[in-house]
């Protein structure tokens, strides 16, 4: 074998290996066994010749020789090129494509490269290109979002201690363009409320959004079947957006941000690593300076910014934004209770009482909570602070509660006056006395019943005598009425304090020696005792 046809056949295989989009000069180079010079010659001699590889391997090697190596008194021919950076940016626009773009320069070299060559060169121009350059996304169409792994100490004014924030990053597919804000935590209400900012700071809506598979945002990241997080969830259909999380292992989807995440932290975090925050909304006014900065940067490798790129493709793609913002809720998965409540931040909610002991879903805004079953909202009540209260709503109670809800202080009132002036001043007296008025209702309610037994004389000075022993209640009464006490003559003046001698029992010598302030201060239950 000759060296010229070795030569040749070298010249081949470097061609067909630069044919596969994967493989860098170093990996042709090796394969080809040639120095990686040699392998920048022969590819910089086939653009020059306008020869691809599927047309290499139809020639045979001295067609190929004198393409790629003519003679001194042959010069070699330079067809007109196109403007590459030109067909890389146009090439990214919707719908718009290579045979078009081909056909536009054509028509104004017309000896120009045929459409193969047109491609073959415009494969080799983007291996030129940066990673994060080279990837074809169309505009508008994903959003990829991450937190950066680096964190920004923002100090207490009060206490003076630090405080670690995380940093959120969004990057559009097609411009690079970026987003990046401090948040507390990685958490889902950070989380949701960063992308909602994120979209009011863009403008507009994407196509999709591709986070990493963090918890606040993914539940499950199964290959085929990912899980989004219910409130991530809700608020992709509140924006219209897909959420498209990134596969496991698989660094090539989320490579964008990654890149994004590295801008950010190279030209926002570092920059600030000399300054000091009091809070956050400082920090994240320092950022938006430096974040418009970084958007401004023009490229290494091509013209124009992040910020000229985004208004020219992603920005006219973008959605509109819904008229308000999004609001973010809480979910919590819950059983209702057998008083057909259900207990969210320590607040009871009623639904339906049919759905005893069934699971529904709560959600819950600053102002609203509803409850949810089979997707169905079935309830909304106004959100309450007070812990420990119920929430009711008559319409969800069965018959027999409804008619007890249905007895309010005024009705009641109105009843005792129909059996006597000291009824209805009993009633008055329990209902005062309990926190809330609803709280006397079953004792109230016990009372009339007593009528029934002993009519509305006897139970007229039952409650007479229990107002007058200060004792207003419904067992007062009752004991009152089981032993005929009605029927004796009321005490005159107050009732005497019964004393009750045991030796655990202290005496008003205890409290000789302290204080006349104290003794004061501890005079005063007893005079409430002796009331009572």
């Amino acid at each position: 074998m000759s060296r010229k046809r070795a030569s040749m056949r070298k010249i081949k295989e470097v061609l067909r290996l630069a044919s596969f989009p994967q493989m860098s000069d170093r990996q042709i180079a090796r394969g080809a066994n040639v120095p990686k010079t040699t392998v920048r010659d022969y590819l910089q001699r086939a653009r020059e010749a306008g020869i691809t590889w599927i047309e290499a391997a139809a020639m045979d090697e001295a067609t190929l020789e004198r393409l790629l190596f003519p003679s001194c008194d042959e010069p070699r021919t330079k067809k007109p090129g196109p403007d590459w950076q030109y067909i890389h940016t146009e090439f990214r626009r919707p719908h718009v494509t290579l045979q078009l773009l081909w056909e536009e320069y054509r028509s104004t070299q017309c000896d120009g490269y045929s459409y193969s060559q047109f491609c073959e060169l415009y494969r080799l121009y983007t291996r030129t290109l940066d990673l994060s350059m080279r990837q074809t996304h169309a505009p508008g169409e994903k959003l990829f979002v991450d937190y950066s792994g680096t964190l920004i100490p923002v100090i207490d004014p009060h206490t003076g201690e630090e405080r670690m924030a995380e940093v959120f990053v969004a990057v559009f597919g097609a411009s690079n363009y970026a987003y990046a804000e401090a948040t507390w935590t990685q958490r889902l209400p950070d989380w949701i409320g960063a992308h909602t900012r994120a979209m009011q700071y863009l403008g507009g809506v994407p196509a999709a959004i591709v986070p990493d598979n963090l918890k606040s945002g993914v539940k499950d990241p199964l290959y085929y079947d990912p899980e989004i997080n219910p409130t991530y969830q809700q608020w992709a259909e509140y924006y219209s957006v897909a959420i498209l999380p990134a596969r496991s292992r698989k660094p090539k989807d989320k490579a964008k941000v990654e890149a994004g995440v590295q801008f950010v932290q190279r030209w926002i975090i570092a920059a600030l690593r000399n300054r000091q925050f009091f809070s956050l909304s400082e920090l994240n006014t320092a950022m938006l300076e430096l974040l418009d900065r970084l958007n401004s940067r023009p490229f290494r490798k091509m013209e124009g910014t992040r910020a000229s790129l985004f208004a020219a493709m992603d920005r006219p793609a973008l959605r509109p934004l819904p008229t308000q913002p999004y609001e973010y809720a809480e979910w919590k998965k819950v059983r209702v209770n057998i008083d057909y409540h259900v207990e969210f931040d320590e607040h009871y909610y009623s639904v339906p009482y049919r759905l005893t002991r069934q699971i529904v879903h709560v959600r819950a805004t600053a102002h609203t909570v509803e409850i949810l079953h089979g997707g169905t909202r079935i309830a909304v009540h106004p959100r309450s602070d007070h812990k420990h209260r119920h929430t009711t709503i008559t319409a969800h109670m069965p018959e027999a509660h409804r008619a007890q809800v249905e007895w309010t202080p005024g009705r009641l009132q109105a009843w005792g006056r129909k059996a006597g002036a000291d009824v209805a001043a009993l009633f008055t007296a329990i209902m005062e006395k309990k926190q809330h008025p609803e709280q006397g209702y079953r004792s109230c309610l016990g009372i009339m019943r007593l009528e029934k037994k002993v009519g509305p004389d006897r139970l007229n000075a039952a409650c007479k005598r229990a107002l007058a022993i200060g004792s207003p209640s419904y067992r007062s009464v009752r004991t009152i009425l089981e032993n005929n006490q009605d029927e004796h003559p009321l005490p005159v003046g107050p009732t005497p304090l019964r004393i009750i001698r045991h030796e655990n029992v202290r005496g008003a010598g205890y409290y000789r020696n302290e204080s006349s302030d104290e003794n004061a201060q501890m005079e005063e239950p007893h005079a409430a005792t002796s009331h009572a």
